[in-house]
């Protein structure tokens, strides 16, 4: 990872596992990429060809950065990311706490209906909102029930499913080799879009609040002290190489499917089901149907990586106000606080179907949204370069840059962002 020292052999059990690709890692990049990102992405491809591919590739380090950092602190301390926040002083639990409630009541409708898209398209006898609880539900029950192991395996699967889909969807609209090695060469289409899409495919593809959860999906899988170092990091990085991959395959599909075709996706997850025609229509309804099934399978994994991870980050916000000691049992996977906020995620947010869009809730959400990948980015520096870490696990000169980097790019899609509620445009 950049310049940072102090990489620590694995020893005894944490050696036989090193070269094992399948982790955390993996869950934390597959939740990170839904939907919405995949549109994006398409959009870029769509407008600009390959002048983007670029910004791919910085905000695949980008996120390896961030990611490695929260496992880092983690690892290194002992600690979770919210009791690292929290030992910066009261302002981050007055920001975190109002924000996971918010962001978990609006999101929770939005994963439910995104990943029913999919299959109120296979399926139109069937209603979206029909589909949506039944996703939320299926959710649910499998978080409830299930353990890390089997979590980790489901996301594994989902990935393979969302990976072979889109790649093999990239392979076959043949991309033009030479135009994408021009857009390996730093280069800003002209007007805002052009700046805005830029930035949202270096910083926010796959930039959510999942990425904080990282660490707890460390503790989870049982991955808890420095020895473990580089195995997080070999998991980190090798998720997010995967990651790139992925958004690079959709790229592809933007620029030599979504462009050729001469039409205009929505900007919202909807889009996808725009490309759906646009694939039945040039390869048949075979493909289009394999491209469902991909974007259910990105969808669901988002939704499964949240209801699992941001309940861990929620019990343990609780249990640390409640003062109970970090990994206690009630803030674990199937403590009392996780499955509250389990149930917080599932149920309350149906009622959004009902009653649409509630303005002063959009509002919050957006600003509170915008400004989380910002208080990421900046109070990791704050943690990496104090005391709080041993000398030998603080960031290095590479990695303080690309966080300062992190944080100015998130700062400009926050601010776009805020804008965008304010002005509702």
């Amino acid at each position: 990872m950049l310049d940072d020292s102090g990489d620590t052999e694995p020893t005894g059990h944490a050696a036989r596992v090193r070269w094992r690709l399948l982790g955390p890692g993996l869950v934390v990049a597959a939740t990170g990429v839904g939907a919405s990102d995949m549109v994006a992405t398409l959009v870029a491809g769509s407008r600009y060809g390959y002048a983007l591919l670029w910004a791919v590739i910085v905000g695949v380090v980008l996120k390896i950065v961030l990611v490695e950092g929260a496992g880092r602190f983690s690892l290194a301390t002992g600690l979770t990311i919210f009791e690292g926040w929290r030992s910066l002083g009261a302002w981050t639990s007055w920001y975190f706490g109002p924000y996971i409630i918010i962001w978990g009541f609006v999101y929770g409708a939005t994963a439910m209906s995104s990943s029913a898209l999919p299959l109120a398209a296979a399926f139109p006898a069937i209603s979206l909102t029909t589909w949506a609880i039944g996703m939320g539900l299926l959710g649910f029950v499998m978080v409830w029930f299930g353990k890390y192991a089997l979590f980790e395996k489901i996301t594994a699967a989902l990935v393979g499913i969302m990976f072979v889909v889109v790649v093999g969807l990239a392979i076959i609209a043949a991309p033009h080799v030479p135009s994408m090695f021009t857009g390996l060469i730093p280069v800003i289409p002209d007007g805002r879009s052009g700046v805005m899409y830029t930035l949202a495919l270096a910083g926010g593809v796959g930039g959510t609040i999942t990425l904080a959860a990282y660490g707890y999906w460390l503790r989870e899988k049982g991955w808890i002290t420095p020895e473990w170092m580089r195995v997080m990091r070999i998991d980190n990085t090798a998720a997010y190489v995967l990651t790139g991959v992925f958004v690079i395959a959709m790229l592809i599909v933007g620029a030599e499917v979504v462009r050729a075709a001469g039409v205009s996706l929505g900007a919202s997850d909807e889009g996808l089901l725009d490309l759906r025609t646009v694939l039945a229509d040039r390869y048949g309804p075979t493909v289009a149907t394999g491209f469902l099934i991909g974007f259910w399978a990105a969808s669901f994994s988002s939704l499964l990586g949240v209801w699992n991870g941001v309940s861990l980050m929620f019990a343990d916000y609780w249990g640390n106000m409640r003062g109970l000691t970090s990994g206690h049992a009630d803030t674990r996977v199937g403590g009392k606080y996780f499955r509250f906020y389990l149930v917080w995620l599932t149920f309350p947010p149906m009622l959004l179907f009902q009653l649409g869009r509630p303005i002063g809730l959009i509002l919050a959400y957006g600003v509170l949204g915008a400004l989380f990948m910002p208080f990421l980015a900046i109070t990791l520096l704050g943690l990496l370069n104090s005391s709080r870490v041993r000398a030998e696990w603080r960031n290095g000169v590479g990695t303080n840059a690309a966080l300062v980097v992190c944080t100015l790019i998130f700062a400009v899609l926050g601010a776009s962002q805020l804008w965008s509620v304010v002005s509702g445009r």
